[in-house]
């Protein structure tokens, strides 16, 4: 989903990170879990009704599709910020609850979307969600930029703030998408498929200018 944060400070082990990333783990695990409820086809229908019931479960199929690859990344950011947290802070413990309870809540929007994909507030409640979760995540890396990496011209501190822009441009698209729900629903579904160009430009970008990289997004 983004660049990975280069030359992680703590280790996995370290007991602070140990017990985040063992109760982050779990929440990503079950909020996975439950995305899965939504889709089920009733026992014992005939011919006719079990192939429209298969229909009417594509919606839900897709959502659960979407929100478990959306999930899978921000699993995977999620690990990768605390593997680097050199300490954990009262900030930065109550900003990583903080996402994680929103990610323990995403069943629900995913639901709503599956079953109201055409009722704006069904996705811009799901667009919310996203937008914040991505915001919390670029709100830990901004945090802890200096402590992570002092030299804000070091190749990690460089990756990192790729990181942060990508996730930047995710709340960006996400939040773009709210407005745009209560003109089109179609379009601000189409246009979060904006955030795999965005994600890919950014990090190019870095990787062929690092000098310009090294200048922006400094703390």
């Amino acid at each position: 989903m983004t660049q990975p944060v280069a030359d992680a400070h703590t280790p996995e082990n370290a007991p602070g990170a140990a017990r985040l990333i063992a109760l982050s783990d779990g929440i990503y695990a079950i909020a996975m879990t439950l995305l899965v409820i939504d889709v089920a086809v009733p026992a014992h229908l005939d011919d006719a009704a079990f192939h429209q019931a298969l229909r009417d479960a594509m919606p839900s199929l897709g959502a659960f599709a979407l929100s478990f690859t959306l999930i899978a990344g921000f699993w995977r950011d999620h690990r990768r910020i605390l593997v680097g947290l050199p300490v954990e802070t009262v900030m930065v413990t109550r900003l990583i609850l903080l996402g994680l309870g929103l990610v323990a809540l995403l069943p629900f929007p995913t639901g709503l979307l599956a079953a109201y994909a055409s009722q704006p507030e069904a996705v811009a409640l799901y667009a919310g969600a996203m937008a914040a979760i991505h915001a919390v995540h670029a709100t830990l890396l901004l945090l802890t930029q200096r402590r992570v990496h002092p030299s804000p011209a070091s190749s990690a501190a460089v990756a990192r703030r790729r990181f942060t822009a990508q996730l930047g441009s995710s709340v960006l698209i996400f939040g773009l998408s709210i407005p745009l729900a209560f003109v089109n629903t179609e379009a601000a579904m189409w246009s979060w498929l904006t955030l795999i160009p965005a994600h890919y430009v950014l990090g190019h970008h870095s990787q062929r200018g690092p000098d310009i990289a090294g200048c922006e997004g400094r703390p």
